[in-house]
């Protein structure tokens, strides 16, 4: 027994420590910051909201019904409601009905308004895509931020161990008096300036992990990590298309652009609906109605009527149409009209405006990608000239041809140039990857 409740415990022990050490993967990150995102559930709460507009339209269209009752008690000279006699006492009446009305025509606004309906909630679950759209890049850019950091870290630790085998060998060179000490500080001094370094981008690493996590709404900063991956610059076509081809592509997808165009046509709707109020409004109407008194009698026995029977003795039932004409109302309809004819055009002007934006946006990514491309292969062209200049400097430093300051000249310009190719490489990923994306290919690293 005691064997199994250790094995249990060991096992539960594994699980927790796995737990704690999840790494998490770019898809993971975006899937769950569109599920986590609190602006992403306020435009859900929103989207819920405008489709009750829908069921409001819908309800426009039909038929109400209504009923009413009353009870009530009068002392003195009243007139009797079920035989409109005057009676002089107390009196206990009741009178209920139920009414039902609907509009037959109304300029067909309540038509438009259900159009509109859908309409409004079309364009609000383009605003909600939208949103996922950015947050999307945003953790994309985010997760590579972490990439590059941890990159950076790995290469500065990497220098650091080299500059530790210089430092020994340096040791060895003064020993043997081919290199004077002043060499070793000179030595000493790089590793502790790399030791900083070492700090500097550990800090880089937790920085750029809180980031992401606040993207992704978790507060468990200590636990939070990415998967230890090493990307290099995926393959893409996407330079063999043109920018134009990219931009015609993007606007029939881009969800900014279908709920700039989604505006456009709900301003166009309410010009028409404004415009109904220019019409004449038909309604019709149906009431059913009975009443009861305590001093109602039958007429022949001079008995008390019952409840019940003065219901079906007393109802009475009206119905009938009504027409309205607008003639003149103070220009308002007018001035509805004008102004909603206003809202259009401008939101028209806006749609365009988003295509103009659109299309600035892709040309600049497209250019970044070219730029950002050469810029890597420039950077990796320049740390293979560095080290190989190192490598000729570390030669002469230990034969004692170069003092100890122009060899951790050479050393510092190596790292400058790693930490550049670093950089520029999750610069060009990711421009790789707006430009892809703007063309509707799915965020991906591998």
């Amino acid at each position: 027994m005691k064997f199994k409740i250790a094995i249990l415990t060991l096992v539960g022990v594994v699980s927790m420590a796995s737990a704690q050490v999840k790494k998490w993967t770019l898809e993971e990150c975006v899937t769950y910051a569109v599920d986590h995102n609190l602006t992403v559930a306020q435009f859900e709460l929103d989207l819920e909201n405008v489709k009750l507009e829908k069921s409001d339209a819908i309800g426009n269209l039909l038929p109400d019904l209504n009923g009413q009752s009353s009870l009530s008690g009068n002392t003195g000279l009243i007139l009797d409601p079920t035989t409109n006699n005057l009676v002089s006492g107390t009196i206990l009446s009741s009178s209920m009905n139920m009414t039902s009305s609907v509009t037959l025509f109304n300029g067909l606004r309540n038509y438009n308004n259900l159009k509109r309906a859908k309409m409004n909630a079309l364009a609000s679950q383009y605003r909600l895509d939208d949103l996922k759209d950015d947050i999307r890049l945003n953790v994309a850019n985010a997760y590579l931020q972490v990439l590059s950091n941890k990159e950076a870290l790995k290469v500065s630790e990497a220098q650091y161990a080299v500059t530790q085998q210089d430092l020994n060998r340096t040791k060895e060179l003064v020993e043997a008096g081919v290199v004077p000490k002043g060499d070793l500080l000179e030595i000493e001094a790089t590793a502790a300036s790399q030791e900083q370094q070492i700090v500097n981008n550990e800090a880089l690493v937790l920085i750029s992990r809180i980031s992401l996590a606040q993207l992704l709404q978790i507060t468990d900063y200590e636990t939070f990590d990415i998967a230890d991956e090493t990307f290099e610059v995926p393959p893409s076509d996407i330079l063999q298309q043109s920018a134009k081809t990219i931009f015609d592509k993007a606007l029939t997808f881009r969800n900014d652009i279908k709920l700039s165009k989604a505006n456009v046509e709900l301003a166009e709707k309410d010009v028409e609906i404004a415009k109904g109020a220019y019409m004449p409004t038909l309604g019709a109407f149906f009431n059913y109605n009975t009443r009861y008194s305590d001093q109602n009698r039958d007429p022949f026995t001079g008995e008390d009527l019952k409840f019940v029977d003065q219901l079906w003795l007393n109802d009475g039932i009206s119905y009938g149409a009504q027409l309205n004409v607008p003639i003149f109302n103070g220009w308002s309809t007018r001035n509805n009209v004008k102004r909603s004819q206003i809202s259009l055009e401008r939101v028209k002007l806006q749609y365009e405006q988003d295509k103009l934006t659109l299309e600035a946006t892709v040309q600049q990514a497209y250019a970044d990608v070219k730029t950002f491309g050469k810029s890597y292969e420039a950077a990796q062209k320049t740390l293979e000239a560095r080290r190989t200049a190192y490598q000729y400097a570390k030669d002469r430093f230990e034969v004692g041809l170069m003092n100890s300051f122009d060899f951790s000249q050479a050393q510092s310009r190596v790292d400058d140039a790693e930490a550049n190719v670093i950089r520029t490489k999750y610069d060009y990923i990711f421009r790789i990857k707006i430009l892809e994306f703007y063309f509707g290919l799915p965020i991906q690293l591998n």
